[in-house]
Protein backbone atom coordinates (compact mmCIF):
# COMPACT_ATOMS: atom_id res chain seq x y z
CA UNK A 1 0.00 0.00 0.00
CA UNK A 2 0.86 3.64 0.03
CA UNK A 3 -0.12 5.79 2.19
CA UNK A 4 -0.25 9.74 2.25
CA UNK A 5 0.13 11.81 5.29
CA UNK A 6 -1.32 15.08 4.54
CA UNK A 7 0.03 16.53 7.81
CA UNK A 8 2.69 14.63 9.23
CA UNK A 9 3.60 16.47 13.12
CA UNK A 10 4.13 14.07 16.14
CA UNK A 11 1.29 12.06 15.25
CA UNK A 12 1.14 12.08 12.14
CA UNK A 13 4.84 10.88 12.02
CA UNK A 14 4.26 8.20 14.63
CA UNK A 15 1.48 6.52 12.43
CA UNK A 16 3.67 7.30 9.39
CA UNK A 17 6.60 4.78 10.99
CA UNK A 18 3.78 2.40 12.03
CA UNK A 19 2.68 2.07 8.60
CA UNK A 20 6.36 1.72 7.38
CA UNK A 21 7.50 -1.16 9.71
CA UNK A 22 3.98 -2.78 8.05
CA UNK A 23 5.56 -2.60 4.64
CA UNK A 24 3.76 0.23 3.22
CA UNK A 25 5.25 3.02 1.12
CA UNK A 26 4.48 6.20 3.77
CA UNK A 27 4.62 9.97 2.08
CA UNK A 28 4.18 12.51 4.59
CA UNK A 29 3.00 15.87 3.75
CA UNK A 30 4.10 19.34 6.04
CA UNK A 31 5.76 22.59 6.35
CA UNK A 32 9.01 21.04 7.09
CA UNK A 33 9.72 18.05 6.02
CA UNK A 34 13.28 17.60 6.77
CA UNK A 35 12.71 17.04 10.20
CA UNK A 36 10.77 13.66 8.70
CA UNK A 37 12.58 9.91 9.79
CA UNK A 38 13.85 8.48 6.59
CA UNK A 39 11.33 5.90 6.33
CA UNK A 40 8.63 8.52 5.35
CA UNK A 41 9.14 10.32 2.30
CA UNK A 42 8.75 14.23 2.65
CA UNK A 43 7.43 16.31 0.56
CA UNK A 44 7.03 20.48 1.49
CA UNK A 45 3.39 21.36 2.00
CA UNK A 46 1.29 24.26 3.25
CA UNK A 47 -2.72 22.35 3.36
CA UNK A 48 -4.37 25.57 4.16
CA UNK A 49 -3.14 26.88 0.73
CA UNK A 50 -4.35 25.19 -3.05
CA UNK A 51 -0.79 24.50 -4.23
CA UNK A 52 0.02 20.93 -2.87
CA UNK A 53 2.11 18.65 -3.86
CA UNK A 54 1.39 15.36 -6.50
CA UNK A 55 -0.41 12.51 -5.37
CA UNK A 56 1.20 9.59 -5.64
CA UNK A 57 -1.01 7.46 -8.62
CA UNK A 58 -0.95 4.29 -6.65
CA UNK A 59 -2.29 6.26 -3.21
CA UNK A 60 -4.42 3.37 -0.86
CA UNK A 61 -5.33 5.18 1.79
CA UNK A 62 -4.84 8.86 3.07
CA UNK A 63 -4.38 10.66 6.61
CA UNK A 64 -5.70 14.09 6.95
CA UNK A 65 -3.79 15.01 10.51
CA UNK A 66 -3.02 18.57 10.93
CA UNK A 67 -3.30 21.16 13.63
CA UNK A 68 -3.85 24.55 13.83
CA UNK A 69 -1.04 27.23 14.60
CA UNK A 70 -3.16 28.96 17.47
CA UNK A 71 -6.73 28.61 19.26
CA UNK A 72 -8.48 31.64 16.82
CA UNK A 73 -11.67 30.39 14.52
CA UNK A 74 -9.45 31.70 11.97
CA UNK A 75 -6.33 29.43 12.75
CA UNK A 76 -8.81 26.05 12.97
CA UNK A 77 -11.13 27.18 10.04
CA UNK A 78 -7.91 26.78 7.87
CA UNK A 79 -6.01 24.21 9.39
CA UNK A 80 -9.14 22.10 9.36
CA UNK A 81 -11.91 23.08 6.94
CA UNK A 82 -9.72 24.37 4.21
CA UNK A 83 -6.90 21.42 5.05
CA UNK A 84 -9.63 18.77 4.19
CA UNK A 85 -10.68 20.92 1.32
CA UNK A 86 -7.24 21.59 0.11
CA UNK A 87 -6.65 17.77 0.01
CA UNK A 88 -9.63 16.52 -2.42
CA UNK A 89 -8.86 19.04 -4.36
CA UNK A 90 -5.48 17.69 -4.76
CA UNK A 91 -7.10 14.15 -5.20
CA UNK A 92 -9.39 15.64 -7.82
CA UNK A 93 -6.34 17.42 -9.63
CA UNK A 94 -4.61 14.13 -9.98
CA UNK A 95 -7.63 11.65 -10.40
CA UNK A 96 -6.41 9.58 -7.60
CA UNK A 97 -9.32 7.49 -6.13
CA UNK A 98 -7.88 5.61 -2.92
CA UNK A 99 -10.21 3.39 -0.97
CA UNK A 100 -10.06 5.59 2.21
CA UNK A 101 -9.14 9.09 3.77
CA UNK A 102 -9.15 9.19 7.50
CA UNK A 103 -9.50 12.87 8.82
CA UNK A 104 -8.77 13.22 12.24
CA UNK A 105 -11.02 15.00 14.07
CA UNK A 106 -12.42 15.41 17.60
CA UNK A 107 -14.71 14.65 20.50
CA UNK A 108 -15.32 18.86 20.86
CA UNK A 109 -17.68 18.11 18.34
CA UNK A 110 -19.61 16.84 20.98
CA UNK A 111 -19.60 19.77 23.26
CA UNK A 112 -20.77 19.11 26.94
CA UNK A 113 -23.02 15.96 28.03
CA UNK A 114 -23.22 16.82 31.27
CA UNK A 115 -21.30 13.87 32.57
CA UNK A 116 -23.32 11.40 30.21
CA UNK A 117 -22.30 8.88 27.84
CA UNK A 118 -21.78 9.98 23.80
CA UNK A 119 -21.05 7.43 20.53
CA UNK A 120 -21.10 7.63 17.39
CA UNK A 121 -24.82 7.56 17.42
CA UNK A 122 -25.00 10.93 19.31
CA UNK A 123 -25.77 14.28 17.51
CA UNK A 124 -23.03 16.38 17.52
CA UNK A 125 -23.62 19.34 19.32
CA UNK A 126 -20.63 21.30 19.21
CA UNK A 127 -20.05 24.54 22.20
CA UNK A 128 -17.64 26.05 20.99
CA UNK A 129 -15.81 27.31 17.39
CA UNK A 130 -13.34 24.57 17.34
CA UNK A 131 -15.80 21.69 17.93
CA UNK A 132 -18.00 23.59 15.26
CA UNK A 133 -15.34 23.63 12.91
CA UNK A 134 -14.10 20.35 13.24
CA UNK A 135 -17.81 19.25 12.48
CA UNK A 136 -18.32 21.30 9.41
CA UNK A 137 -15.01 19.67 8.29
CA UNK A 138 -16.07 16.01 9.02
CA UNK A 139 -19.23 17.38 7.11
CA UNK A 140 -17.51 18.17 4.04
CA UNK A 141 -15.25 15.63 3.96
CA UNK A 142 -18.39 13.18 3.63
CA UNK A 143 -20.21 15.08 0.78
CA UNK A 144 -17.39 15.36 -1.23
CA UNK A 145 -16.41 12.03 -1.19
CA UNK A 146 -20.42 10.44 -1.08
CA UNK A 147 -20.11 8.11 -4.35
CA UNK A 148 -16.61 8.58 -5.53
CA UNK A 149 -15.58 4.86 -4.27
CA UNK A 150 -13.60 6.65 -1.73
CA UNK A 151 -14.49 5.52 2.21
CA UNK A 152 -14.33 8.58 4.44
CA UNK A 153 -13.67 7.78 7.90
CA UNK A 154 -13.28 10.44 10.69
CA UNK A 155 -11.96 9.55 13.57
CA UNK A 156 -12.69 11.51 16.69
CA UNK A 157 -9.78 11.71 18.64
CA UNK A 158 -10.46 12.73 22.79
CA UNK A 159 -7.36 14.65 24.19
CA UNK A 160 -4.05 13.53 22.89
CA UNK A 161 -1.40 12.45 25.87
CA UNK A 162 2.10 11.05 25.30
CA UNK A 163 5.64 11.38 24.98
CA UNK A 164 5.93 15.77 25.51
CA UNK A 165 2.63 16.09 25.80
CA UNK A 166 2.53 16.79 29.80
CA UNK A 167 0.28 19.64 30.49
CA UNK A 168 -1.48 17.74 33.76
CA UNK A 169 1.99 16.32 34.68
CA UNK A 170 2.59 19.84 34.79
CA UNK A 171 0.59 21.22 36.43
CA UNK A 172 0.14 19.15 39.48
CA UNK A 173 3.99 19.71 39.43
CA UNK A 174 4.22 23.33 39.47
CA UNK A 175 0.87 23.35 41.81
CA UNK A 176 -1.43 24.78 39.07
CA UNK A 177 -3.37 21.79 39.49
CA UNK A 178 -7.13 21.75 40.74
CA UNK A 179 -9.25 19.34 41.68
CA UNK A 180 -13.24 20.50 40.47
CA UNK A 181 -15.61 20.25 43.45
CA UNK A 182 -17.88 18.83 41.10
CA UNK A 183 -17.21 15.67 39.11
CA UNK A 184 -16.29 16.37 35.53
CA UNK A 185 -15.25 13.47 33.72
CA UNK A 186 -12.62 13.49 30.64
CA UNK A 187 -11.58 11.76 27.69
CA UNK A 188 -8.20 11.15 26.58
CA UNK A 189 -5.92 8.61 24.21
CA UNK A 190 -2.14 8.19 24.34
CA UNK A 191 -0.37 9.24 21.10
CA UNK A 192 0.44 5.94 20.22
CA UNK A 193 -2.96 4.32 20.27
CA UNK A 194 -4.24 7.27 18.54
CA UNK A 195 -1.59 6.52 15.94
CA UNK A 196 -2.31 2.34 16.29
CA UNK A 197 -6.43 3.32 15.70
CA UNK A 198 -5.14 5.72 12.43
CA UNK A 199 -3.26 2.66 11.05
CA UNK A 200 -5.81 -0.06 12.17
CA UNK A 201 -8.68 1.88 10.73
CA UNK A 202 -6.89 2.42 6.73
CA UNK A 203 -5.43 -1.15 6.68
CA UNK A 204 -8.45 -3.19 7.86
CA UNK A 205 -10.55 -5.96 5.85
CA UNK A 206 -13.78 -4.90 6.49
CA UNK A 207 -15.10 -1.34 5.36
CA UNK A 208 -15.09 0.83 8.47
CA UNK A 209 -17.96 2.87 9.43
CA UNK A 210 -18.40 6.73 8.82
CA UNK A 211 -16.72 7.45 12.14
CA UNK A 212 -15.32 6.80 15.23
CA UNK A 213 -14.40 7.84 18.67
CA UNK A 214 -10.99 7.58 19.62
CA UNK A 215 -10.65 7.50 23.58
CA UNK A 216 -9.26 4.88 25.77
CA UNK A 217 -11.49 2.31 27.81
CA UNK A 218 -11.50 4.60 31.14
CA UNK A 219 -13.38 8.34 30.63
CA UNK A 220 -12.08 9.44 33.98
CA UNK A 221 -13.17 12.08 36.12
CA UNK A 222 -10.56 14.76 36.46
CA UNK A 223 -10.03 14.19 40.12
CA UNK A 224 -9.07 11.02 40.27
CA UNK A 225 -6.49 11.87 37.20
CA UNK A 226 -4.71 14.70 39.74
CA UNK A 227 -4.99 12.44 42.31
CA UNK A 228 -3.33 10.12 40.67
CA UNK A 229 -0.19 11.96 39.52
CA UNK A 230 0.20 13.64 42.52
CA UNK A 231 0.46 10.00 44.56
CA UNK A 232 3.00 9.04 41.73
CA UNK A 233 5.13 12.14 41.80
CA UNK A 234 4.97 11.94 45.81
CA UNK A 235 3.29 15.30 45.97
CA UNK A 236 0.35 16.47 47.76
CA UNK A 237 -3.23 15.95 46.27
CA UNK A 238 -4.21 19.13 44.22
CA UNK A 239 -6.85 21.27 46.17
CA UNK A 240 -10.50 21.52 45.11
CA UNK A 241 -11.95 24.55 43.55
CA UNK A 242 -15.05 24.88 41.85
CA UNK A 243 -14.54 25.13 38.08
CA UNK A 244 -16.98 25.26 35.03
CA UNK A 245 -17.22 22.52 32.33
CA UNK A 246 -13.37 23.43 31.18
CA UNK A 247 -11.67 21.69 28.51
CA UNK A 248 -13.41 19.49 26.36
CA UNK A 249 -16.45 19.77 28.17
CA UNK A 250 -18.20 17.23 30.44
CA UNK A 251 -19.32 14.08 28.87
CA UNK A 252 -17.79 10.47 28.69
CA UNK A 253 -17.56 8.83 25.18
CA UNK A 254 -17.41 5.31 24.34
CA UNK A 255 -14.67 3.50 22.31
CA UNK A 256 -17.01 0.46 21.74
CA UNK A 257 -17.39 0.64 18.39
CA UNK A 258 -13.62 1.40 17.89
CA UNK A 259 -13.00 -2.24 19.77
CA UNK A 260 -15.52 -3.66 18.09
CA UNK A 261 -13.49 -3.70 14.62
CA UNK A 262 -10.97 -5.64 16.70
CA UNK A 263 -8.52 -2.65 17.71
CA UNK A 264 -6.76 -2.83 21.20
CA UNK A 265 -5.30 -0.49 23.24
CA UNK A 266 -1.70 -0.76 24.91
CA UNK A 267 -3.09 1.99 27.15
CA UNK A 268 -6.61 1.08 28.11
CA UNK A 269 -6.31 4.19 30.59
CA UNK A 270 -4.75 6.90 31.69
CA UNK A 271 -2.80 5.11 34.49
CA UNK A 272 -0.71 2.80 31.95
CA UNK A 273 -0.61 5.41 30.13
CA UNK A 274 1.00 8.16 32.72
CA UNK A 275 3.39 5.79 34.38
CA UNK A 276 4.79 5.36 30.99
CA UNK A 277 5.15 8.79 30.50
CA UNK A 278 6.98 9.24 33.76
CA UNK A 279 8.88 6.75 33.14
CA UNK A 280 10.81 8.37 30.17
CA UNK A 281 9.55 5.79 27.75
CA UNK A 282 8.89 7.27 23.98
CA UNK A 283 9.78 10.55 22.16
CA UNK A 284 7.83 13.11 21.01
CA UNK A 285 8.45 13.52 17.17
CA UNK A 286 9.34 16.91 16.02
Amino acid sequence: MTILLAGCGDLGTEAGLRFAAAGHRVVGWRRSPDKLPPAIEGAAANLSTAELPPVPADTTAVVIAVAADASTEEAYRSAYLDGVAHVLDALDRDRVTPERVLFVSSTAVYGDAGGGWVDESTTPEPGGFSGRIMREAEEHLLKRLHGTGTTPVVLRLGGIYGPGRTRLIDQVRTGAAVIPDQPRYTNRIHRDDAAGAIVHLCTMNAVPSPAYLGVDNDPAELGDVLRFLAAELGLDVPPTDSLGSGRGGNKRCSNALLRDTGFSFKYPSFREGYRDILAGVGVRHP
